[in-house]
């Protein structure tokens, strides 16, 4: 129902247009012209006709108290859940709570990027910005603003460092620097470039023997205020078998002979068998290790997963084949992080073009000139 309505008020005539929106909310606005409320409504009626009509209140709505309502309703991985939690704690609240979802301009939000680049890195300040993107996004859903302000934000660039594998040496001092219940945990990373947590979360029944591969079908989840627990791998792609080599065949033998599987059927456990916490391991056991065998600072666990990629790569294995055994989503992004390991084919390219190309080339005679 919408109408326009005559008043009159200290001898000043308005005209009122009133129309009650598709919940049963009433709204009006007051003009000096009938003609203009008349268009007003028109153009109500016609958003309301063609889907594209915005509440007006809704661009009132608190960024933060919406941000709740968002984030209850994603359906995220646990990991991406406590990700979101953090970088909406941390990284946008602080900064857009209490502003209005129809309040915030696109420059607010570029100098936003622009305040976190100076104090995070640019692959986190991407997180948070995806997920703040994510909640205007959602707003523009529900109709409550018509546009995002997310809009052509300049984000800063990510310098992707070239990875640098170590030496097959580093890999078996690091092996015999860690304590022996940790020793088929490095020999094993290095010999099938499991993740860490694929490796944590690897138990006894994902290890086939006899048909001498490995299943990776879980990985180990370290949540902040609940237990360790087993969940899906990273991506869909990260499910995979694994051809196992001798020695990590022999390797996992030796260390299920020592340290059988308890009845978490986990393979790696730490000194009470119990899951291995991440930080506690890297506090404990890798980074004395990396430490003893001269490795650069920072030099974190999935070096074994560069390790074991640089070993396929040099060992003639395609693209496909690296992406598959490393549980990559796509071939791009093995590019992006191995390309530079692949053999050069100068000569090769050089050889291709001289066959073709050069045996269709008369070449050119030089006259004399007297």
């Amino acid at each position: 129902m919408a109408y326009v309505k005559r008043r009159v008020k200290d001898g000043k005539v308005t005209w009122r247009a009133r129309y009650r929106e598709p919940d049963g909310t009433e709204r009006s606005k007051s003009f000096t012209k009938r003609s203009d409320a008349e268009r007003w409504l028109d153009s109500i009626r016609g958003d309301v006709v063609h889907g594209s009509y915005i509440d007006p209140a809704g661009g009132r709505r608190l960024l933060g108290e919406y941000a709740v309502e968002w984030q209850a309703s994603r359906v995220h991985r646990p990991t991406t859940a406590e990700g979101v939690e953090y970088h909406l704690r941390r990284n946008i609240l602080p900064f857009f709570a209490h502003r209005p979802l129809g309040a915030v301009r696109r420059s607010e939000i570029q100098a936003w990027v622009k305040g976190r680049s100076e104090v995070l890195a640019p692959a986190t300040v991407e997180i948070a910005y995806r997920y703040l993107a994510s909640i205007f996004r959602a707003a523009v859903g529900d109709r409550l603003i018509p546009a995002t302000p997310c809009d052509s934000i300049r984000l800063p660039k990510k310098e992707r460092a070239r990875v640098v594998p170590l030496e097959t040496d580093q890999i078996l001092r690091l092996a015999d620097a860690v304590p022996d219940r940790y020793h088929a945990l490095i020999i094993t990373a290095a010999g099938t470039g499991l993740r860490q947590g694929e490796a944590f979360g690897l138990t006894a029944a994902n290890v086939d023997f006899l048909g001498r591969r490995l299943i990776v079908s879980q990985q180990l989840v370290l949540l902040a205020r609940r237990p360790p627990f087993l969940a899906p791998p990273k991506t869909e792609a990260s499910r995979r078998s694994v051809p196992l080599p001798d020695v990590v065949l022999e390797a996992l033998s030796s260390h299920l002979g020592a340290f059988a599987a308890g009845d978490s059927g986990l393979v790696f456990t730490n000194e009470r068998e119990e899951p291995i916490r991440r930080t506690r391991f890297g506090d404990s056991v890798w980074r004395p290790a990396v430490a003893a065998v001269g490795l650069p600072p920072g030099t974190g666990f999935h070096a074994l997963r560069h390790y074991y990629a640089s070993l396929l790569i040099g060992h003639g294995e395609s693209v496909k084949v690296v992406q598959a055994r490393l549980g990559h989503a796509s071939a791009a992004e093995t590019l992006d992080t191995y390309s530079h390991l692949w053999p050069d084919s100068e000569d090769r390219t050089r050889g291709a073009v001289d066959d073709v190309l050069g045996a269709r080339t008369v070449p050119v005679r030089s006259e004399r000139t007297s």
